[in-house]
């Protein structure tokens, strides 16, 4: 069970990516102004920040067994793009939100988080296909 936490993982964080994708727009279609998408997409946007750390740092937590001295084997094709993805996700977060929720350059700064969002999706699909690929076959004799 320990071992298919990883997995788990990156399916949450690409599955809660890929569900924002869907979710925004239709808050945008089905609320009676923009200005209260708006705000339902910001607490939606920051939700995921905190989805995407907590599947992360899971991720980063199990790459590495409690007594191994490296990382598993497993997470060496996997540690860059979780790493990519957690640091875009703060990036949006905490660089790009503001400033949107400030209406500072608005164009500008939505296309920059939309941009980011999708690199970050990327990083989550990259990562969830590597765990889900089947280990080679054993290299000791059994």
């Amino acid at each position: 069970m320990r071992a298919r936490v990883p997995l788990l993982a990156a399916a949450l964080w690409w599955g809660s990516l890929t569900a924002l994708f869907w979710i925004v727009p239709l808050l945008f279609m089905q609320l009676p102004s923009p200005a209260l998408a708006g705000g339902a997409a910001a607490r939606l946007f920051s939700a995921q920040t905190w989805a995407t750390l907590g599947c992360c740092f899971l991720i980063l937590m199990a790459s590495r067994p409690r007594d191994a001295e490296r990382p598993a084997a497993w997470a060496w094709p996997v540690l860059p793009w979780v790493l990519g993805g957690l640091l875009l996700a703060l990036l949006v977060e905490f660089a790009v939100a503001p400033r949107i929720v400030a209406r500072e350059n608005l164009k500008l700064w939505h296309n920059l988080g939309s941009g980011m969002l999708l690199l970050q999706w990327l990083c989550a699909s990259i990562t969830l296909w590597q765990l889900a690929r089947p280990a080679p076959p054993s290299q000791e004799g059994d």
